[in-house]
C-alpha cells in the first residue's frame, strides 16, 4: 500500500511541478517584479502602518501572515528539508530556493485575488480563499474546481505530518528506555506503538483547547508564538554554523553545483534523468513547506481586515521568503556542515536532531525539541481553520464545525503512522489543491495587475 501511495504522489506531482514553476515564472515576469520592488512597503503593512479596525475581515495583516506562517513555518522546515537532503543531497536545496523565489510572485497574485473576490459563507461572514475566488470571479462553469480544492483541502490540511514528526522527536529526545519506545498494543489486527498513541492523545487535547476558539484565537496565538519559535530556532542554528564556519563556503557552492549534477540523488529518474528527479524532489519539499501556489496562504490572508487587496498580496509574498529562503536554508546548512547527511541513516526530524546533537550535545536536542514543539503546535492550530473553511464552503458553517473533531482525531492517527505514508498522502492532496489555485490565478492575473496599477498610483 505504501508503494502505491508513493507512486501516485510522484505521478501527480510531475505535471503539477510544471504548473507551479512555469506558472510562478509567468507571475514573476507578468508582475514586472512589483512584489520584489515593494518589499519594504510590505514590511510597513506588516507592522500595522495601514491597519484600520473598520476594514472588513476578521484579523489584522500581521495576524493573517502569522497564521499563514504558523502553517508554513512548521515541521516541513525541520523534517521536510531533511527528507529532501536525504533523497537529493545538497542540490535539493537549490531547487527549493527556485521554487520559493517564484513562489513569492505566486503568493502575491493568489492572495490578492483572495481579498478581491471574497464571498460570504452560509452564516453571512466574509471569507476568502481559492474556492471563493473561483465562485465569485469565474462563475458556475468552473465551480467543480472550487469543489476539488475544498475536498483535497480537507485531507491536505489534516495534521498528520506535524503530529507524526513532533511525536517522533519527543520519543527520540524525551524517552531513553528502549522497552518503553518499543511497547505496543493491538486493536484488531493493527499494532500500535503505545508511546506514540499517548503522545498523540496529549497533543490532541492541547490543540483542541485553542482550535475551538476559532480564527481570532488562532491568530492571537500565532502572532505571539511564530516570532518566538523563529528566533529560538535561528539562534540555535546560528550557533551550529559558527562552530563549523569554515565549511559554509564549500557547501554553499556544492548546493549550486550538485543541483545540476545530481551526484547525491538517491531517487528514481524523472523528466528524462536524475536531474529531473532531483528537481521534482526539491520542488515537492518546497511546496510542502512554503505552500506557494497550493492555496493555504490565500485562505489566511483572505481573512485579513483590509480594503486594499494588493496589501495582502504583498504581505503574503513574505511567507515563502521567510519559510524557505530563511528557515529551510538554516535547517539544511545545519545538516550539511555537521556532515550528518553523510554519516547518519536517519531521515526527517531524526536527521535534524542528529545534526543538533552533533554540535550542541544534549542542549542542542532540547533546543530542537522546543523549536519543533512550537513549529508543530502552531501548525496544528492553523490547519484546522483551513480545513473547516473548506468544509463550510461545501456543506455550510454548521457542518464545518464538526470538521474540528475529525481533525483532532487525525492528530492521534498521524502520530502512529509512518512518516513516508503521511508525507505522500499530504503530497497528493497538495498537488491537487494547486490545480484550481494556479488556474484561477493565471486566468485572473490581468485583474490583479489592474488593481496593482490603481493601488500604486494612489500610493504615490
Amino acid at each position: 500500500m505504501s508503494e502505491y501511495i508513493s507512486a501516485v504522489a510522484t505521478g501527480i506531482w510531475t505535471p503539477v511541478l510544471f504548473l507551479l514553476i512555469i506558472g510562478g515564472l509567468f507571475f514573476f515576469l507578468y508582475s514586472r517584479f512589483i512584489p520584489y520592488k515593494y518589499f519594504a512597503h510590505a514590511i510597513a503593512i506588516l507592522r500595522g502602518k495601514y491597519d484600520d479596525v473598520n476594514d472588513p475581515g476578521q484579523i489584522s495583516a500581521y495576524e493573517a501572515l502569522s497564521t499563514a506562517l504558523a502553517s508554513t513555518v512548521g515541521m516541513g522546515n525541520i523534517a521536510g528539508v531533511a527528507a529532501a537532503i536525504s533523497i537529493g543531497g545538497p542540490g535539493a536545496l537549490f531547487w527549493m530556493w527556485i521554487a520559493a523565489f517564484v513562489g513569492m510572485s505566486t503568493n502575491f497574485f493568489t492572495s490578492t485575488l483572495a481579498v478581491m473576490y471574497r464571498g460570504k459563507d452560509s452564516a453571512g461572514v466574509i471569507q476568502g480563499g481559492p474556492m471563493y475566488v473561483i465562485r465569485e470571479a469565474l462563475g458556475k462553469a468552473w465551480y467543480p474546481l472550487a469543489v476539488l480544492f475544498c475536498l483535497c483541502a480537507t485531507i491536505g490540511c489534516l495534521p498528520i505530518f506535524q503530529a507524526n514528526q513532533l511525536t517522533q522527536i519527543i520519543i527520540d529526545i524525551g524517552i531513553s528506555s528502549e522497552s518503553l519506545k518499543a511497547a505496543v498494543f493491538h486493536i484488531g489486527r493493527f499494532e500500535i506503538n503505545s508511546a506514540k498513541f499517548v503522545i498523540g492523545t496529549i497533543l490532541m487535547v492541547v490543540a483542541g483547547i485553542v482550535i475551538v476558539g476559532g480564527i481570532q484565537r488562532i491568530g492571537n496565538w500565532a502572532g505571539k508564538m511564530v516570532p518566538l519559535m523563529i528566533v529560538v530556532y535561528f539562534l540555535s542554528v546560528l550557533a551550529i554554523l559558527m562552530m563549523h564556519f569554515e565549511k559554509i563556503p564549500h557547501y554553499l557552492w556544492m548546493i549550486v553545483t550538485d543541483a545540476f549534477s545530481a551526484n547525491h540523488y538517491k531517487g528514481e529518474p524523472l523528466i528524462g534523468g536524475i536531474v529531473g528527479g532531483l528537481i521534482v524532489a526539491g520542488v515537492r519539499r518546497a511546496s510542502f513547506s512554503n505552500e506557494a501556489g497550493i492555496g493555504t496562504a490565500p485562505l489566511a490572508l483572505g481573512a485579513a481586515k483590509s480594503r486594499e487587496p494588493i496589501r495582502e498580496g504583498l504581505v503574503s509574498m513574505l511567507s515563502p521568503a521567510i519559510d524557505t529562503l530563511l528557515v529551510c536554508t538554516l535547517t539544511a546548512m545545519a545538516i550539511l556542515v555537521t556532515d550528518t547527511w553523510n554519516t547518519s541513516d536517519a531521515n526527517g526530524v531524526s536527521l535534524t536532531a542528529a545534526a543538533f546533537e552533533h554540535s550542541l550535545g544534549m542542549t542542542g536536542k532540547i533546543l530542537l525539541l522546543v523549536s519543533a514543539f512550537f513549529f508543530a503546535i502552531t501548525s496544528l492550530f492553523t490547519y484546522s481553520y483551513y480545513g473547516s473553511k473548506a468544509v463550510s464552503f461545501l456543506a455550510g458553517v454548521t457542518v464545518g464545525k464538526y470538521y474540528n473533531y475529525v481533525y483532532l482525531a487525525a492528530i492521534v492517527l498521524g502520530a502512529i503512522l509512518s512518516m513516508q505514508d503521511v508525507m505522500n498522502i499530504i503530497d497528493v492532496a497538495y498537488a491537487l489543491m494547486a490545480v484550481p489555485t494556479m488556474f484561477s490565478g493565471l486566468v485572473l492575473a490581468p485583474k490583479v495587475m489592474k488593481e496593482a496599477k490603481s493601488y500604486f498610483s494612489r500610493l504615490e
